[in-house]
């Protein structure tokens, strides 16, 4: 199987990419060329493109070696799916979405540890004769990285053979009633969540990790006092992945989720055999606790532009 390691960058196409680039430039993203937002280690992470109505136009992933990309291009081959391959890229489009899926070889740079909070627990004390750094800083805390996406699709079984058998992505579990897969291609609890929809396909949300539950609230309230109408859920903590999250939508209705604190996995035989398998001790599917979902997080309001446009472009 390929070598997968990582999510480098994605491209959203919306209507109006400058809006949606002023906005990420005020949560402290930086301009990383003409419509590329990244941070000062990973100066790619979102790429943004103008277009008729919004969706998610390529998934950019990276892999270890150049020999990764001829297996993903005999897979995908023997599946009936096209590709390009030349000079360490591996280009083909995802049959269910319509997006572009651009594999080059190449890693992530790594995310700094630096500025880590101390804090005061019950029998650990790490901060003495000091107040807590979120309540001096004047700005809220950078997002660190775009870490992964959720695409709601109508056909489960068949993108999770597309992305799963195909491009190399690993199962980490599923949604109980075939609601979904967590698929990962990183240590990570999950890079691409596969959900189930009865609408078209379309891109549920993308998410950027924060350094922990201060930057999310920071940057969440932040993003409220700009832009009310912009809230969807939290603060909770999921049950899959065991992150802490807040959902918003960004200026174009695109969801999005500021997150901390995912499960990471290094014993696959361990996880397989014990914590995928672990049932939820809360009777919600995605949260711990924290408020439930509203029906937008699980139907964008604008789901019949999206339908629109996409029949507008032959899918």
């Amino acid at each position: 199987m390929v070598a997968l390691n990582g999510v480098l960058d994605v491209e959203l196409t919306v209507p109006d990419p400058e809006e949606l680039a002023s906005f990420w430039l005020r949560r402290g993203l930086a301009r990383g060329g003409e419509g590329v937002l990244g941070t000062e280690t990973r100066p790619v992470q979102l790429r943004l493109a103008d277009g008729p109505y919004r969706h998610l136009s390529d998934l950019h992933l990276g892999c270890d070696e150049e020999a990764d990309l001829v297996g993903v291009r005999d897979r995908l081959v023997a599946m009936g799916v096209e590709t390009r391959l030349g000079d360490g890229v591996l280009r083909c489009v995802d049959p269910i979405f319509g997006h572009a899926v651009t594999i080059e070889v190449g890693k992530p740079e790594p995310v700094r540890s630096e500025n880590t909070r101390p804090g005061n627990r019950p029998g650990e004390t790490g901060r003495w004769d000091a107040a807590p750094d979120a309540v001096m800083e004047e700005r809220p805390r950078v997002p660190r990285r775009l870490a992964h996406v959720v695409l709601s699709t109508p056909d489960v079984p068949a993108s999770e053979r597309f992305y799963v058998d195909g491009i190399g992505f690993k199962v980490t579990e599923r949604a109980p009633g075939g609601a979904g897969v967590f698929t990962r291609c990183s240590p990570e609890h999950h890079n691409l969540l596969l959900l189930r929809t009865r609408a078209v396909p379309h891109i549920n949300h993308y998410a950027l990790e924060m350094d922990d539950v201060d930057a999310i609230g920071k940057a969440a309230q932040a993003t409220l006092d700009e832009r009310p109408e912009s809230h969807v859920v939290g603060l909770g903590r999921h049950v899959a992945g065991g992150n802490l999250f807040w959902y918003l939508l960004d200026p174009a209705g695109t969801m999005f989720e500021f997150f901390s604190d995912m499960d990471q996995i290094r014993d696959e035989d361990r996880w397989a055999a014990e914590l995928a398998r672990r049932p939820a001790p809360s009777a919600s599917p995605v949260k711990t606790w924290g408020p439930e979902p509203p029906r937008i997080f699980w139907v964008p309001a604008d789901l019949a532009e999206i339908a629109a446009g996409r029949e507008a472009e032959g899918l």
